[in-house]
């Protein structure tokens, strides 16, 4: 046993380790460990009582709140709540198998595109694990408890980012922590996956299903596997590319095969169906206007929409242009209203007037064939107040780049769109009438039977045909990602 445990330290000491070779490392040392445990019968049977020191320690340290390193300390608590503050990791008279598995992919974790750093590498080391596990005497009931601890936390924290991803701006590590209903919940999988033959294999099925999270995947490990460096140094920028867009399709949170995908740097829409994909084209917002990344889903959409138009634009844009052309608002079909809703004639002096507090008026652009929003607008409900709409200007899907927009999402062919939508929501029957009221300028809701998710993601590279392909950072939103994924405050450390 301490031979086996022994080459594992070694292996480990080289820092070559390669998640692809975990497996094969793993297979020798649990063969191993079994033909040993025939000759260890006694251990077997003592594996069976609980280990009471070690958890009286784990359970006062909870009371006194000794483990102020954990990042997840209520998933903590949780987790060993549910065993009655057994340790998990520790116990000499338990077979060790998943202790090492956790501890191997721990410092695998380069291949999933996160960093090393991120799971108490400096309270994890092997050479303390071995003298836990093969001299138990000599270490204190407190070290054991606390290193039980902390690999349970290291544990969590891997599959919380391997799930939510570690950055995800709608949940934080704090709330996860504190239980999302209806979401995943690491110390309870992590409580199931345990007794698990497949350790490994149940941990890592945390990760996105989705096959553009899975190509980009397969693409890292085969990049990793032939990398020859440091597995804790940060890897190269092809690499980190894939990285950052692997946390931000664990953001996306795609549970469904029907979807609506909205990517902004590679300008695409692609609805999702369970036998096929539709794609069109779209146009987002300009760099001083980006697109938000977003998850949500469409509810309806309305025919010759009134366009209700966003204050910013209106005092930034709209209003200026007014004041220097006394027709511009004739001639876009655009009213103004005061703060009651009050009509408003736009005469040259009113129009000084609102200049002073153009805050205090509002600006709505009537339905037509020139109406910015062209004649459908789908909606789904977002803190962004952004919406997925036709536009009259149709020469502008010819170009390469297109981000035109002050936020929201033009696309191409909207009534296709619409089309296809009423045939998924099982009403074909509505598609004559959005037609109509398209040719006569009418404005009219549909409201779907079942709202579609929609899921609007910044991916500036995803795999085709099995080759890497990379769009536009046109926000320039990468490099700060890469930093923050890889714990780097320098942005020269990322220049290869």
């Amino acid at each position: 046993m301490e031979t086996s445990a022994r080459s594992i330290i070694q292996f480990s000491r080289a820092r070559k380790i390669c998640f692809l070779r975990v497996f094969f490392v793993i297979g020798l040392f649990v063969s191993f460990n079994l033909a040993s445990a025939e000759n260890r019968g006694h251990r077997v049977l003592i594996a069976r009582q609980p280990d009471t020191t070690v958890s009286v320690e784990i359970k006062n340290g909870f009371e006194r709140k000794s483990w102020s390193n954990l990042l997840y300390p209520n998933s903590v608590l949780r987790f060993y709540q549910r065993n009655g503050f057994q340790p998990a990791w520790v116990s000499p008279h338990n077979n060790p198998k998943q202790t090492w598995e956790a501890m191997l992919m721990l410092d695998c974790v380069l291949q999933f595109g996160l960093s090393h750093d991120d799971y108490h590498p400096k309270d994890l080391s092997y050479d303390l694990l071995h003298n836990i596990l093969e001299k138990p005497m000599v270490i204190s009931d407190a070290e054991k408890a606390k290193y039980d601890i902390t690999l349970t936390d290291a544990v969590i924290t891997f599959m919380n980012h391997l799930h939510y991803g570690k950055l995800n701006p709608e949940f934080t590590a704090d709330k996860i922590d504190n239980g999302i209903e209806g979401g995943f919940n690491a110390d309870a999988f992590l409580a199931t996956a345990l007794p698990q033959k497949d350790f490994m294999k149940s941990i890592i099925s945390v990760q996105p299903k989705v096959k553009a999270y899975a190509d980009l995947q397969y693409q890292m490990h085969l990049l990793e596997g032939v990398y020859q460096g440091d597995c804790y140094d940060i890897p190269d920028s092809t690499v980190r590319r894939i990285a950052a867009n692997m946390e931000r399709l664990r953001w996306a949170n795609v549970n469904d095969s029907t979807y609506i995908h909205i990517n902004i740097p590679s300008y695409t829409l692609k609805f999702h169906q369970p036998d096929t994909t539709y794609e069109f084209k779209v146009i987002v917002g300009k760099p001083g206007w980006p697109t938000p990344a977003l998850n949500s889903a469409v509810s309806y959409f309305t025919t010759a929409p009134e366009w209700r138009i966003p204050k910013k634009i209106f005092e930034t844009e709209i209003l200026p242009k007014a004041l220097k052309d006394r027709d511009y608002l004739e001639r876009n079909q655009i009213s103004l209203y005061d703060e009651k809703g009050n009509y408003i004639s736009p005469g040259m002096e009113a129009l000084e007037m609102i200049s002073n507090n153009p805050g205090k008026y509002a600006a709505r652009q009537s339905s037509g064939c020139d109406n910015s929003m062209g004649l459908i607008v789908f909606r789904f409900p977002n803190v962004y107040d952004i919406y997925l709409h036709d536009t009259p200007e149709q020469q502008l899907f010819k170009a390469q780049e297109r981000d035109f927009s002050h936020g929201c999402i033009r696309v191409e062919q909207a009534e296709k769109l619409a089309d296809l939508i009423l045939m998924l929501d099982g009403a074909e029957n509505l598609i004559a009438d959005v037609r109509q009221a398209i040719r006569h300028y009418k404005t009219q809701t549909f409201t779907l039977k079942k709202a579609i998710p929609i899921k609007v993601t910044y991916l500036t590279c995803e795999v085709q045909n099995g080759v890497v392909v990379v769009y536009k950072d046109i926000y320039g939103l990468d490099k700060r990602l890469e930093m923050a994924l890889y714990n780097v405050t320098d942005p020269l450390v990322l220049v290869n």
